[in-house]
């Protein structure tokens, strides 16, 4: 299993900025369009990869989002479904999942919940551990070439980080 399977942008961006998310958290939520105009600003020099790190003890309905979105993007549709789970994350429910499935242009919409997602458990919880692993205590959680970032998830923050050019 690749640790990047979730990567947009240009593959060989000079830079990788690794997000620890989850999808019922409110503050991943702001982050992820600073992270997409990051990198749809940085002209193939970034790219941004996903890892989940479902906090299940706050969020009750993390773990099944981030289950679906691995199913979507068995059908090439992650960053699809990623968009519109952060943007109806009040309401993360089956019948939701089901439904922004459908709107992200799955096949098989009903294919994102109950058992048969189950089968991608081990993908959500090797990114947890590995998440653990390197410190991630909570979400979002950023590295930036390698390093923990602790600045402010503002795009111009990470400009200055990655050595990009103001905008």
């Amino acid at each position: 299993m690749s640790w990047d399977r979730h990567s947009y942008g240009d593959p060989d961006a000079a830079h990788t900025v690794v997000e620890h998310g989850d999808f019922e958290c409110p503050f991943c939520a702001a982050a992820a369009p600073v992270l997409k105009a990051l990198v749809d600003s940085s002209g193939g020099a970034v790219r941004l990869v996903f890892r989940h790190f479902p906090l299940f003890t706050k969020h009750p309905f993390a773990l099944t989002a981030a289950l679906a979105s691995e199913a979507a993007a068995e059908q090439g549709r992650f960053w699809d479904l990623h968009e519109l789970l952060f943007r109806h994350q009040a309401d993360l429910s089956d019948p939701q999942l089901a439904a922004l499935a459908e709107r992200a242009g799955l096949d098989e919409p009903a294919a994102v919940v109950g058992e048969r997602v189950q089968r991608f458990r081990p993908a959500v919880e090797a990114d947890y551990a590995d998440g653990g692993a390197a410190g991630v205590r909570g979400t979002p959680t950023l590295f930036v070439d390698g390093r923990l970032y602790t600045g402010r998830v503002e795009e111009g923050a990470l400009r200055r980080e990655l050595g990009l050019p103001r905008r």
